[in-house]
């Protein structure tokens, strides 16, 4: 079964824009006092995302992932703290770290996509740019917050479900 065309196009720029967030976010990590707005800027004039092609719904959409994503920071990086135990983020392989970021913010926090969505995208991307063990991590992990969230009966509300479980995901 196929996709419809406009459908089709929305995954498109979705994965293209979740890519492109995912590499800037990465790169923030080895600088995390710039300013958000200005690395956008030069991760569009001259990074990655240089593509004079560039669709502005993908532009639109990594603004969008880009920002929310490294404001949410603090938040999100909590939920994987509660669910990764054995070893702190800082040692976490800064793909995984980013791609985990984008999914949880876009899948679980904001509810930009479909939980399963943002699963399938992030393992599709850890396995990409990660590791040879990033895709498993990453789902590893993703997995576990979505079981805590079954468990506890509140799928709406990632921070409670994954509040009140002593369960996690060993580094």
């Amino acid at each position: 079964m196929s996709l419809p065309p406009k459908k089709k196009r929305v995954v498109q720029v979705r994965r293209r824009a979740r890519e492109l967030a995912m590499q800037l976010l990465y790169s923030l990590e080895l600088r995390p006092e710039q300013d958000i707005d200005k690395c956008l800027e030069v991760f569009t004039k001259w990074g990655f995302a240089s593509d004079t092609e560039m669709d502005e719904d993908v532009k639109n959409y990594m603004f969008f992932l880009s920002r929310e994503v490294w404001r949410a920071r603090p938040e999100i990086d909590d939920i994987m703290r509660r669910i990764v135990t054995g070893w702190r983020l800082e040692r976490m392989v800064a793909v995984d770290r980013a791609v985990l970021r984008v999914a949880i913010f876009e899948g679980f926090l904001k509810k930009e996509v479909p939980v399963a969505v943002a699963i399938s995208e992030a393992v599709e991307l850890a396995r990409a740019f990660g590791t040879e063990d990033s895709g498993k991590f990453v789902n590893g992990v993703l997995a576990k917050i979505l079981q805590f969230m079954e468990k506890d009966g509140r799928t709406g509300d990632v921070n409670h479900a994954v509040a009140i479980s002593k369960n996690s995901v060993d580094g």
